[in-house]
C-alpha cells in the first residue's frame, strides 16, 4: 500500500492521506455517524484528472475504489482499498439559455437551488437540499414534487464518468447511451461520475409546507390524507410522518415531546387552486402548526424540512402497491402513538403521476410501479442498529405485508442487509441488464457494488 500511496501523491493534486495521516479522520468522515469509515487510503478528488489516475493506479494493483460523496450515503463502514471523497468538486455553473445546470460530483442541492434560482429556474430535488446531487440521482430519486415532475434522475442530461478503464467519457443520449441508461437509476458499479447534466423547469414559487396535527388527531387526519390521494391530480405531491418528538429545546414549543401527524404538500399551480385542493386536510382537525401556503420554490427544503446536521442514522424504505382504510388501522395498530416504539418517524409518501412514466428512451429505475413509499426511522442510538431496530420494523412491516410492493427502489435499499433487497431494487429484466453492463464497463470489479 506505500508504494500505491506513493504514486498516488505523485500524480494527484489532492490530498492522499493513509490512516495514520493528519486529517484522515475528517476526510473519511461521512454525515450517517454510525459509518466510521477506514480505508487504506483516502484521496481528496481535485479534478477528473485527479479520478482518472486514482483509477489507472487502482486498476494496475488491484485495489477497489468506493465513492464518498457529502450527501446521506455510504451507511456502511468503508474498511478496505481506496476512498475518494468529492467534496472540492463543487463547482455549479448554470446555462439559463439550455436550462441546463453543470453539477460538480461534490454538490448538495442546496447549491444548485441557489444558482439556478438566479435565472428563474428550478432542480427537481430530494427532500433534503443537504442530500448529495449525483449519489441520490444515480438510484432515481424521489423528491417533493416527484407525481408532477417523476424521478429526479429523469432529468439528468449527461454525466461524466471514470470508467474502469481509466477513461473519462461522457454518458448521454447521444454518447454510450447504454451506460446512460444504467447510470439514471442504476446506482452503482460503473465508475467514478465527476460531473452531471442536469435539466431545469421554470419554477419560482409554488403552494406548499406542512401542517401538523396533535396526538389525538392522528387517526383521522391519516385516514383523511389515504382517502384524500386517490383524487388529488398530479400537480399535487404529498406525504405524511408520524413523528415521536422529544423534549429538546430545538423542537418547536407546541411540538416538543409529541408524537404527531406532518402532513406535507406541494402544487404546483395557482395557489387559489393550491388551497382549494388542500382544504379536505384542513378539514380533518385542528392543526397545531399550519405552515401550508404560497412559497418560493427556493424554500422548497423547508416542506420536509429533514435534519441537516450529521446523526447516526438507521432506516429501511419499501414501495407499497396501495393503501386503504385498513391499511391504515394495521399502520396505527402496529405503530401508532399507543405504541412503544423506538422508531422516531415513518413517512408515506405518495407517488404515482410522473413517476409512473419512463423517459422516452428509457431508464434503470426501479420503483415505477410504486403507489406509496414507506419509509421508517429509527432512533439514533448505534447500539440499537443492529437487532433491536430491525427487529421493530420486522414487526411492524410483517403488519403490512399485504400492502407492501415486492419492487423496490434502491435508494430506499439502504446497505442490501435485508436478504433480497438489491434484486427487488429493480425489474428483474432491468436487474439481469445492469448486471451486464457492470461486466462490460468494470469486469475486474474494481468498483464493488451490491451485498457484501
Amino acid at each position: 500500500m506505500a508504494e500505491l500511496i506513493d504514486r498516488l501523491r505523485g500524480r494527484v493534486a489532492g490530498p492522499v492521506l493513509g490512516p495514520d495521516d493528519d486529517g484522515f479522520a475528517t476526510e473519511v468522515a461521512a454525515w450517517n455517524r454510525a459509518a466510521q469509515h477506514s480505508p487504506e487510503v483516502v484521496v481528496g478528488l481535485t479534478s477528473e484528472a485527479d479520478a482518472v489516475e486514482v483509477v489507472r493506479a487502482a486498476a494496475d494493483t488491484g485495489t477497489p475504489i468506493r465513492v464518498l460523496a457529502t450527501g446521506h450515503g455510504a451507511p456502511v463502514p468503508i474498511t478496505d482499498g481506496i476512498l475518494v471523497t468529492t467534496s472540492r468538486l463543487s463547482e455549479v455553473s448554470i446555462d439559463p439559455d439550455r436550462k441546463l445546470a453543470n453539477i460538480g460530483a461534490g454538490c448538495q442541492w442546496a447549491e444548485v437551488i441557489a444558482a439556478a434560482a438566479e435565472h428563474g429556474l428550478a432542480p427537481i430535488t430530494g427532500a433534503s437540499d443537504v442530500v448529495g446531487c449525483i449519489g441520490y440521482t444515480l438510484g432515481g430519486g424521489l423528491g417533493p414534487l416527484a407525481r408532477t415532475y417523476g424521478f429526479s434522475s429523469d432529468w439528468a442530461r449527461g454525466f461524466r464518468i471514470v470508467t474502469a478503464a481509466g477513461e473519462a467519457i461522457t454518458a448521454s443520449a447521444e454518447e454510450n447511451p447504454d451506460l446512460f441508461w444504467a447510470l439514471r437509476g442504476g446506482k452503482g458499479g460503473f465508475g467514478i461520475v465527476t460531473s452531471m447534466d442536469f435539466e431545469l423547469v421554470e419554477l419560482t414559487t409554488l403552494y406548499g409546507g406542512s401542517v401538523f396535527f396533535d396526538t389525538e388527531y392522528v387517526a383521522p387526519a391519516l385516514s383523511a390524507w389515504a382517502e384524500w390521494t386517490k383524487t388529488v391530480p398530479e400537480t399535487a405531491t404529498s406525504s405524511v410522518a408520524l413523528l415521536r418528538l422529544p423534549p429538546l429545546e430545538v423542537i418547536p414549543e407546541p411540538l416538543r415531546g409529541k408524537t404527531v401527524l406532518n402532513v406535507r404538500f406541494a402544487f404546483v399551480g395557482d395557489p387559489v387552486e393550491g388551497e382549494r385542493l388542500f382544504q379536505p386536510i384542513r378539514d380533518a382537525g385542528p392543526a397545531i402548526i399550519d405552515a401550508v401556503r404560497e412559497m418560493p420554490a427556493t424554500d422548497i427544503a423547508l416542506i420536509h424540512n429533514d435534519p441537516k446536521d450529521p446523526t447516526p442514522a438507521w432506516d429501511r424504505g419499501q414501495l407499497l402497491d396501495d393503501i386503504d382504510a385498513d391499511f391504515v388501522a394495521a399502520f396505527l395498530d402496529a405503530a401508532g402513538p399507543g405504541r412503544q416504539v423506538p422508531i422516531v418517524a415513518i413517512e408515506i409518501r405518495h407517488l404515482g403521476g410522473a413517476t409512473a412514466r419512463d423517459v422516452p428512451e428509457g431508464s434503470a429505475v426501479g420503483g415505477r410501479g410504486g403507489a406509496y413509499s414507506l419509509v421508517l426511522i429509527g432512533v439514533p442510538d448505534p447500539s440499537l442498529f443492529e437487532k433491536v431496530l430491525p427487529d421493530t420494523v420486522d414487526n411492524v412491516l410483517g403488519s403490512l405485508r399485504r400492502w407492501i410492493s415486492a419492487e423496490t427502489t434502491v435508494n430506499f435499499a439502504g446497505a442490501f442487509t435485508v436478504p433480497g433487497s438489491y434484486e427487488a431494487s429493480w425489474p428483474a429484466e432491468t436487474f439481469a441488464r445492469l448486471a451486464e453492463l457492470r461486466a462490460t464497463y468494470d469486469p475486474d470489479q474494481l468498483f464493488p457494488y451490491g451485498p457484501a
